[in-house]
């Protein structure tokens, strides 16, 4: 069975983001709709909202990292094929240089990420089992919970209830039926069948868990669909969760790579391949996950990946309108604040950012017109020579000996 928000190193974080789900859950109700799919939208909506400063962070950090790319490649290209301890201290040491002159760090682009994957393990842990963390949807499994412990063949009955449950794919080896939180975890699983077998084994409170049971029902049902059961591997309607789960999720990741700069060095670059990997098993896992986890978790991913390509298309308008210099000289300020703090003196910029880009793709293009001089070069002279030697001489002259000699090695090679 799942683990209570008790058993769970998450749980502060998810039960403050339970509260959350509660008053959302309370707001809907009031307009007299009860329902926890809905909820759950509003839930990602809620909290995808909260998380956009994160969000600009990163996409900050990404912009930032198109400019010093180049750079940084002109620095690992320059020590390619050097594996001994100096020349790769030395890398380091120029590849830190540049990370300082755009006010930036090597982890810079981590701590937003570090800071949304708590959150996130949190959210899931709560909307996979959403009465462990959410008050209001609690009451109604309570209503039948304490009851049912309180029924005198509750004990001589448990292997009758451990069959009904493990229809539903409960573990129950071990289960311990004395703790209310796992019997509240056990019944969210149950469907409208397995709520009916209860009933009929308990019939001095078949009343009791029938009203309680219609309740979770309609709370649980969106779209045809029981929030709390899993669309497993035999098709059926349930399949259009996983399916637009890995659609909305192809279509975020690739908003998300698109917004990423393309340079010819791309094959080179290790972030573009990671996007590139991401566009092709992230709707796979998308819908791996939603195929196995209950129909809730599918809905909350498929509203997250909604969300997410809105939020996009908004934090990329903005995100056009940001100077790539003005940004850079925020950075600096920041860390020049914290180096007089220090005692030190303030980092400075020897170059403009985007200068200094422009520099990068000047040397490439200059490097590539001399190639293309060079094999021009190389191509006249061939065809001068072939003309020369081609050319009907006068007897006597040095074309028309060159010619004889030519013409004689030809020969000698086909004897051969």
């Amino acid at each position: 069975m799942v683990l209570t928000k008790a058993g769970s190193i998450l749980g502060p974080i998810a039960t403050v983001l339970g509260y959350v789900m509660d008053i959302l859950f309370r707001f809907t109700s009031s307009f007299g709709v009860f329902n926890v799919g809905l909820c759950i939208i509003l839930f990602t909506i809620v909290m995808k909202t909260l998380m956009i400063p994160l969000t600009i962070k990163q996409q900050k950090t990404t912009k930032l990292m198109s400019v010093m790319n180049p750079e940084i490649q002109a620095i690992q290209k320059k020590y390619k094929g050097k594996s001994d301890q100096e020349s790769m201290q030395r890398q380091n040491v120029e590849i830190q240089a540049v990370y300082e002159k755009y006010g930036t760090s090597m982890t810079g682009g981590c701590l937003p990420l570090l800071i949304q994957m708590p959150i996130l393990l949190a959210l899931y842990r709560v909307i996979y089992n959403i009465p462990a963390y959410v008050p209001s949807v609690r009451v109604y499994f309570d209503n039948v919970v304490t009851p049912l412990m309180g029924q005198a063949d509750y004990a001589q009955k448990l292997q009758e209830i451990t069959n009904i449950a493990t229809a539903c794919g409960g573990k129950l080896d071990k289960f311990d039926f004395t703790n209310a939180n796992r019997l509240v975890d056990m019944l969210y699983k149950f469907s409208t069948a397995q709520w009916g077998e209860l009933q009929a084994l308990f019939p001095a409170i078949s009343d009791v868990i029938g009203q309680n049971a219609a309740v979770v029902e309609r709370m649980n049902t969106f779209l045809g669909l029981n929030m709390a059961e899993a669309p497993g591997w035999v098709p059926s309607f349930a399949w259009i969760i996983p399916v637009l789960a890995a659609v909305s999720q192809w279509f975020s990741t690739k908003l998300m790579s698109g917004n990423q700069p393309s340079t010819s060095a791309d094959a080179e670059n290790p972030m573009a391949q990671s996007m590139k990997t991401m566009t092709t098993t992230m709707p796979l896992f998308s819908a791996f996950i939603c195929i196995t986890m209950p129909a809730g978790l599918g809905i909350y991913w498929i509203a997250t990946s909604v969300v997410t390509i809105i939020q996009q298309l908004i934090v990329n308008a903005y995100m056009d309108k940001v100077n790539i210099d003005d940004m850079i000289a925020k950075n600096l300020e920041k860390v020049n604040k914290k180096r007089a703090k220090q005692g030190l003196p303030p980092a400075k910029v020897t170059q403009n950012a985007t200068a200094s880009l422009k520099a990068i793709k000047a040397e490439e293009e200059k490097e590539k017109a001399a190639e293309e001089v060079k094999k021009e070069k190389i191509a006249k002279q061939i065809e001068e020579s072939s003309k020369y030697y081609n050319t009907n001489a006068k007897p006597g002259s040095l074309a028309s000996k060159a010619a004889m000699v030519q013409k004689y090695n030809e020969a000698h090679d086909k004897r051969k």
